[in-house]
C-alpha cells in the first residue's frame, strides 16, 4: 500500500508540475472574452482562388478559456477542386446545449485563430490524393455517430470527431498532439486503427489505453491524458505541455 501511494503521490506531483509551467509559461490566456478574442486568418493557408486544386488541411489551436491549459480544439479544412472557399467542419459544444447538432460547417478560413489562439497546421493533402479522399470523409461527416453528444473530458468532443476522420483518410497521416483530449475516444468500441492509420489502439471510453504506430508512436493514456514517445520525430509527449522535441544530433 506505501509503494501505491507513493506512486500515485509521485503521479499527482508530476502533472501538477507540469500544470504549472503550462500556466506561467504563457502559452495560453484567459484575459480575453470570447466575443472581443481574434478570429483572424494567419495568411498561411492557401489562397483558394489562385491554388484551383483539391485541398485538405487539419489544424488545432489551444482551447478557449480555462480548457486551453489542458487540451487543444481542432477542425478539418476541404476545399474541392475549381472551389471559390475552403469549408470548414468542426464540433463545438454549445451547440449540442443549445438542442443542436455537434458537427458544423462554415466558411471560416482554415488557419483562422480559435479564439485567439494561434493554429498549428499537424497535416494536408494536396492534389489528387485529396479530391479521392474528400468524397470519403464527407460521408463519414454526414454519418458521424455523435453528432448529438459532446463531453469536454474524455470525449466525445472535437479532437474525438478529427481522429475518427483521420481513421477513414489514412493518407494523411494525422499525428494529433498529445494535447487532443478526446482522439482516442472510439467510435468502434474498444479497439481500432490509431488516427494516422499506421498502427492500432486500445482504449476504454477514452480514460485508459494504449497506442502503437509508426507516426505517432507508443502513447500512453491515462484519465484521459497522453504520455507517450515518438521514436520517429524523437520527441516526448506530454498532458497539457504538449510535444517535447529533442535536439537533432545529425550534421
Amino acid at each position: 500500500m506505501r509503494r501505491i501511494f507513493i506512486w500515485i503521490s509521485g503521479f499527482l506531483l508530476f502533472n501538477l508540475g507540469l500544470a504549472l509551467f503550462v500556466v506561467f509559461s504563457g502559452v495560453q490566456t484567459t484575459s480575453a472574452h470570447w466575443s472581443s478574442a481574434s478570429r483572424a486568418p494567419l495568411g498561411v493557408a492557401p489562397d483558394p482562388l489562385s491554388e484551383r486544386q483539391a485541398i485538405i488541411q487539419v489544424y488545432s489551436a489551444r482551447a478557449f478559456s480555462w480548457r486551453g491549459y489542458f487540451g487543444v480544439h481542432s477542425w478539418i479544412s476541404i476545399k474541392d477542386r475549381d472551389a471559390a472557399h475552403f469549408t470548414t467542419y468542426e464540433v463545438t459544444g454549445w451547440r449540442v446545449r443549445y438542442g443542436g447538432k455537434a458537427v458544423s460547417s462554415s466558411s471560416r478560413a482554415p488557419d483562422s485563430r480559435w479564439f485567439g489562439s494561434a493554429p498549428r497546421l499537424i497535416a494536408e493533402l494536396h492534389g489528387g490524393e485529396a479530391e479521392a479522399a474528400i468524397p470519403r470523409l464527407l460521408k463519414t461527416i454526414r454519418g458521424y455517430q455523435f453528432d448529438d453528444r459532446y463531453t469536454v473530458w474524455p470525449g466525445p468532443n472535437s479532437n474525438t470527431f478529427i481522429a475518427h476522420l483521420g481513421r477513414v483518410v489514412p493518407e494523411l497521416r494525422l499525428d494529433l498532439p498529445p494535447t487532443a483530449v478526446g482522439k482516442d475516444f472510439l467510435q468502434s468500441g474498444l479497439w481500432d486503427k490509431a488516427p494516422s492509420g499506421t498502427g492500432y489502439q486500445l482504449s476504454v471510453l477514452g480514460l485508459f489505453g494504449l497506442l502503437v504506430a509508426w507516426e505517432e508512436g507508443i502513447e500512453l493514456n491515462l484519465f484521459g491524458l497522453t504520455y507517450g514517445i515518438d521514436v520517429k520525430d524523437f520527441s516526448l509527449k506530454l498532458p497539457m505541455v504538449g510535444r517535447v522535441e529533442f535536439p537533432s544530433t545529425s550534421t
